[in-house]
Formats: structure tokens, sequence, C-alpha cells
């Protein structure tokens, strides 16, 4: 409605427009971050009244808060990411909205510059934090899935010390050489293609790749129970490739 009634707001913002906020990946905020946005909004419809049916506001606004929480522990002002409500017949109050967060925006200044933090330093965190963002969210899984009575409630909804601990305690995966047998199921089932290997060869996860999703965790078969989770410790090297093959006993007629 603000574009059709010649409503005017600033020129500065780019809209990009998704079926719904319950759309909005964490890795989207993010990469909105990386690619040079000094600022990210977030507009959806109010409380309640999805059109959807599918509340997906409120994962949007659990997603935002874990998403300011993770800001700051990189080192990111969370006033840079606002999310808010607005039906799309209520264009005078979108408008405002948008001026109100540009000025904001402007009032903090280019991303990193008004952090303190050289272009180089916020792209490597903004890069690290993103490739673990399938990690993040089946750690808070429960929490942001899980709707909560008041909208006041969700400010509090993540600490500070929560998030210290989810990246003090990032998983790291490792395939037991001793155990793999070559079955070809977790590097089938990768998303990333971390794991290299091939038939009669052991499998190793390179992690560089690994985006600590656990997937070759779920879907290693139980009688091998080859992968391992370490957490707190430095993975073990790589065995090397000419070590990786599987010789095979053959069965005695």
């Amino acid at each position: 409605m603000a574009g059709v009634s010649r409503l005017q707001y600033t020129s500065e913002v780019r809209l990009i427009r998704v079926m719904c906020t319950g759309r909005v990946d964490l890795s989207f905020v993010l990469r909105g971050f990386s690619n040079g946005a000094d600022g990210v909004f977030i507009g959806g419809c109010h409380p309640g009244e999805c059109n959807y049916m599918v509340q997906g506001n409120y994962h949007a606004l659990s997603m935002v808060h874990l998403c300011k929480r993770i800001m700051e522990n990189i080192g990111i002002n969370p006033e840079r990411l606002r999310i808010a409500w607005c039906d799309a017949g209520e264009g005078i109050r979108f408008g405002r909205i948008m001026n109100e967060f540009t000025g904001k925006v402007k009032e903090l200044g280019p991303l990193g510059q008004g952090e303190g933090m050289d272009e180089d330093a916020l792209k490597s965190k903004l890069e690290e934090v993103t490739k673990l963002v399938p990690y993040i969210k089946i750690a808070k899984k429960d929490k942001l899935e899980s709707r909560l009575e008041k909208e006041e409630e969700y400010d509090g909804y993540f600490t500070k010390e929560e998030i210290d601990t989810l990246f003090r305690e990032i998983p790291s995966y490792y395939i037991d050489p001793e155990k793999c047998q070559a079955c070809g199921i977790c590097l089938r089932r990768c998303p990333v293609e971390a794991i290299e290997g091939g038939k009669n060869q052991i499998h190793v996860i390179d992690q560089d790749k690994c985006v600590k999703c656990g997937t070759c965790l779920e879907v290693c078969p139980t009688k091998f129970a080859a992968v391992q989770v370490i957490s707190g410790e430095r993975v073990p090297p790589p065995i090397p490739e000419d070590k990786r093959t599987i010789v095979r006993k053959s069965k005695e007629k």
C-alpha cells in the first residue's frame, strides 16, 4: 500500500518479498550483512493473524532474537536487525517504520566501522557463523519451534551465556578408521559433500567443509558406529590416503 498510495519513505531500502516471515532463515539475515547491508528489517503479519495459519511470524520472532544474540557474540550491534508487524493495508505505518529504522542504521554508521571492526575481520566472522547455521538450528531446534504466550517474553528468550556456551561447545565429527566399512551412506547423505571416500576406501571428513549438522552420525549404521562426536578436543588428523584402502578377506568356500 505504501507504493500504491505514493507514500514517501527512504529510497535506501531494498525490498525482498517472501511468502511468509517464517520463510526467512537465519542464514538469509547473515547473508544480507555479508553482502554489505548495514541493517536488516523483517516485516510481517501481526501475531495471531498469519495468512497461512502456520504462525510463521512467531518462528521469525524467535529467529530474530536468536540472531541478535549471535550478532552480539561476534561483535555486531544487534540494533542493526529489527522485526516489526505491518498489514498490507498499513502503508503509513510501514513508511514510518522504514524511516525510523533507516535513521537508526545511519546513526550506527556503516557495518563494521560502527563496531570498530575492519572489513576482513567482519567478513571472516560472518562467514564462520553462517557456516554454523545448520548446527545452530539443530542445537536450538526446540526453542525455535516453541511459541510463547506474549511477545515481550521473547526479549530474554535467548541469553548471552547460552550463546557463549553454544559456540564454546561446537562439536566436530570424526570417522574412526578402525570401524569404517566404506558403506558410503554418510558420503551420499552429507549435505555439503564434506566426506571423502569411495568403494573399499575408509571415509574421511573434511573439517573445513563440515557444517556440524550431524547427518553423518545419524545415518551411520549402528552395527558400525564409526562416526564419533568430539567436543573440546582436537580432531585426530585424517588417515593418509595410501592407508585408506580396506582389504576384505574373501569367504572360504
